[in-house]
């Protein structure tokens, strides 16, 4: 998979998981983006901090998925294996600092980074929705498509659960 759409559904995966900590929509109860995490993960990671946040939150967000939709499902924060290789690789190379940037810059900012990433032809909806067969998280539209569903529940005030399936 080209790195720069790696790159953009990262981001996306990144910016989901930071909004729907506690401190910000509270679809999941975790707090590993806010600052007081960092003073506390820091002297137990110290060189990889920032990979223990990410981390916590992308479980925290699976298990709030899975909960939400049937088993087999893919979403955004349960993807193929190789998939999930290739995000973490990225997640450990510089890539994963521009959506931290945003991150520290708080919600709204946040918010709007998602929105940047969201495709016009995005759908939304509540609860689950289904984005199609698993074999599209390998293309280009999937991040814009999936950050327009999730941008819009954030603003509504709903919960949309983006998924695929292996067909």
């Amino acid at each position: 998979m080209k790195r720069d759409l790696l790159s953009d559904l990262l981001h996306v995966r990144l910016l989901v998981g930071y909004l729907g900590e506690a401190d910000q929509y509270g679809w999941w109860k975790t707090n590993f983006y806010q600052a007081a995490s960092q003073h506390f993960l820091e002297p137990i990671f110290p060189r990889t901090s920032h990979l223990a946040r990410y981390h916590g939150v992308v479980e925290a967000a699976r298990r709030v998925h899975d909960e939400s939709l049937s088993v087999g499902s893919y979403h955004l924060f349960r993807l193929p294996e190789e998939l999930e290789h290739d995000l973490y690789a990225l997640m450990t190379s510089d890539a994963h600092k521009g959506p931290l940037g945003t991150i520290s810059q708080g919600k709204d900012s946040a918010l709007s980074a998602l929105r940047s990433h969201a495709s016009d032809t995005a759908t939304s909806g509540e609860g689950p929705v289904s984005i199609g067969n698993v074999d599209l998280a390998r293309t280009a539209g999937i991040s814009g498509q999936v950050a327009g569903i999730y941008a819009a529940a954030y603003t509504h005030g709903t919960k949309a659960f983006p998924y695929m399936v292996r067909q």
